[in-house]
């Protein structure tokens, strides 16, 4: 079976639910995994998803910050959540379609402006949930799972629009780099997008400090989209629909599709 997914930090569902009915009329993702909702799960506008077609949702959800969601219009089961670093954020949120994969949903901790954990609390907490997924995919090896989500990292040099300007810029640093890529290989997991689209300048994110973010095209790739090495041969079509940077009130992450043939 066939299904398409989409990945999304939407910076507020309920201050930008025109674009995410946007998002579900004109792409049709049959799953769609929301990061940054800033919602309590019961404030999330989910009648006017039901009506497109997304009946199903999952998610956690905190008021004002962090928040994850996955709606779709196929069946899904809560598998649960993980604490990682014990933030006690809602950071992380999985889900089971019939077909037996899980969804992963992932919003990593930015990190802060400040690259040091000794001067910035936040690094710090980053690094430490990167360390925990990290030990959590070597304990309970992952199967026939898809891991999407913003996760706040642009691991390769044509991830970010100047590799050298952005070395010592949180998100592109050499020690998150490397905490990315133990995560990575402690659950075997691939990078589809990547897979699908090797070579060149990729980005998800630009900000909105940018008079002109189009024109200027400052960008880094910190929303991914990765699968087990049962199903990585699945997937296909990967895309960043860019265009969703401009729409209006729009976020400053784009979202990242992707289909597997399942």
């Amino acid at each position: 079976m066939p299904f398409t997914l989409a990945t999304w930090n939407i910076n507020s569902v309920r201050l930008r639910e025109p674009i995410v009915q946007k998002l579900l009329q004109e792409e049709g993702p049959d799953v769609l995994c929301l990061q940054e909702c800033k919602s309590p799960v019961d404030k999330i506008p989910m009648e006017g998803f039901a009506a497109l077609g997304y009946t199903h949702m999952i998610a956690r959800g905190q008021k004002g910050y962090n928040g994850v969601a996955i709606l779709s219009r196929l069946p899904i089961e809560d598998v649960g959540d993980k604490d990682f670093a014990g933030l006690g954020h809602a950071r992380h949120v999985a889900g089971r379609l019939e077909n037996g994969v899980v969804v992963h949903n992932f919003y990593v901790p930015a990190g802060g402006d400040v690259p040091d954990r000794d001067q910035n609390e936040k690094f710090g907490q980053k690094l430490d949930y990167l360390t925990d997924m990290r030990d959590w995919f070597r304990t309970e090896k992952p199967k026939k799972s898809i891991l999407v989500g913003d996760l706040n990292i642009a691991p390769r040099e044509d991830d970010v629009w100047d590799h050298k300007k952005l070395l010592k810029v949180v998100s592109h640093t050499p020690v998150e780099v490397e905490h990315f890529g133990a995560v990575m290989e402690a659950g075997g997991w691939s990078d589809v997008t990547r897979s699908d689209i090797p070579d060149g300048r990729l980005y998800s994110w630009w900000s909105y400090r940018a008079k002109d973010w189009d024109a200027a095209d400052k960008g880094r790739r910190l929303d991914h989209v990765w699968a087990t090495p049962d199903i990585r041969n699945a997937a296909h079509s990967s895309k960043i629909l860019r265009d969703a940077r401009g729409w209006e009130k729009p976020s400053d992450h784009a979202p990242v599709f992707a289909t597997f043939d399942l």
